[in-house]
């Protein structure tokens, strides 16, 4: 079979080779404490779930328009625009199955061969690799564990070149659960206004914070013309498995990312869509829930860490992950994940699998029980302890 040069620039989500890893594994017996796999682990709240069946009942099992429904457009654009402070049309919205597709269109739309993108490294996995899929160049900026895994501004304004087209940026951040400051933001949206570039500004983790309130690019002048706003329902509702997502944007890229998702799969369920207007329009109290029972998983999973010999782990202020450097154990990132999953039966994820500049460390997820992080943290100790 011959296939075209470009699949082999393209990468993957190492999480879900860990996971497929992991179950074979307990296929074979063997007890395995889940900390690769970044989704919450409650059930979706009810409320959600029976909206969903109602839509079923009364007939939203049909297609519906590539943007999205129009109602749970409108709802998407007040609620993302009440909470940045801008003024968002429905117009500028468009919804995906998942957050993922706001990445693939919005690089693909913007990025063409010989284009540079900025990306943050270690980050998701699929920045780098979409830039690369559309023959672009990838350009990291390093996220540092002596700055809390920010970026340094000044660094970032030297990775600017004429060609620089498009600056990722994500806040709370995976996979160190780093979290930029209003004047990181505002230097950034400086940067941007001054060279011109377009910002995917990824936010699904912004209900994940631990200390101070998010801030959000678009919020700066100049910037909601600028930025594309990546947000969805998978993590702040528990909805991993819907895939409902969405993309705020200018709506004249609005309109050539909804003409991709024509191209790509037509639309969204509708069903689902009309499940994701009663989670942005219903309690929100099940959200808080879980925030407040992160926050408890955290604080326990960092303690646990900084008392296992080699490890160093910072709190993190945002999302559901743990980045601990493990420099001083003298094993590389790759086979210290290896040596957990295989010999202690935790599954956790090398920080290579989020670019280069993460060697030297591992991401744990702490979107578990807090009796697993408890037996999670013990077999870890243990299995250091034997190196």
């Amino acid at each position: 079979m011959r296939l075209a040069s470009r699949m082999d620039r393209l990468g993957t989500e190492t999480a879900f080779v860990v996971l497929a890893k992991a179950r074979a594994l307990e296929a074979q017996g063997r007890d395995i404490v889940h900390l690769e796999i970044g989704e919450p682990d409650f059930d979706t709240p009810t409320h959600i779930i029976e909206a969903a069946v109602t839509a079923l009942y009364k007939g939203y099992t049909h297609y519906g328009p590539s943007a999205g429904l129009p109602e749970l457009r409108a709802v998407i654009a007040e609620q993302a625009g009440k909470e940045r402070g801008v003024t968002y049309k429905p117009e500028q919205v468009v919804v995906t199955p998942g957050a993922k597709p706001i990445m693939f269109y919005t690089i693909m739309a913007l990025i063409g061969e010989g284009d540079e993108a900025i990306y943050p490294n270690p980050g998701f996995p699929i920045y780098e690799s979409m830039i690369n899929f559309m023959g672009g160049k990838a350009v990291p900026i390093p996220l540092r564990e002596e700055n809390d895994f920010r970026l340094d501004v000044r660094e970032l304004e030297s990775l600017i070149t004429p060609k620089t087209r498009l600056i990722i940026l994500n806040s709370p951040q995976n996979p160190t659960g780093g979290v930029l400051t209003r004047s990181d933001i505002e230097a950034i949206a400086r940067l941007a206004i001054e060279h011109d570039i377009m910002v995917l500004s990824d936010e699904v983790y912004k209900r994940f914070i631990y200390e101070g309130d998010h801030v959000s690019i678009v919020s700066f002048p100049g910037m909601p013309e600028r930025t594309i706003l990546l947000d969805g329902h998978s993590k702040s509702y528990a909805m991993t498995g819907w895939r409902l997502g969405y993309g705020v944007m200018p709506v004249e890229l609005a309109g050539h990312i909804a003409t991709l998702q024509t191209n790509a799969v037509s639309c969204t369920a509708t069903f689902i869509q009309r499940a994701g207007i009663a989670a942005l329009t219903g309690p929100q109290e099940p959200v808080r829930m879980m925030v407040d029972e992160f926050k408890r998983r955290r604080d326990l999973i960092v303690n646990g860490l900084n008392r296992i010999k080699g490890f160093r782990c910072r709190m993190p202020k945002g999302a559901f992950y743990v980045f601990p450097n493990i420099t001083d154990t003298g094993k590389d990132a790759r086979f210290m994940a290896d040596y957990l999953l295989n010999e202690a039966g935790v599954a956790v994820l090398s920080g290579t699998a989020f670019g280069s500049y993460g060697e030297g460390f591992l991401r744990l997820s702490y979107a578990n029980s807090y009796v697993n992080i408890e037996k999670a943290l013990d077999r870890i100790a243990q299995a250091v302890a034997r190196l």
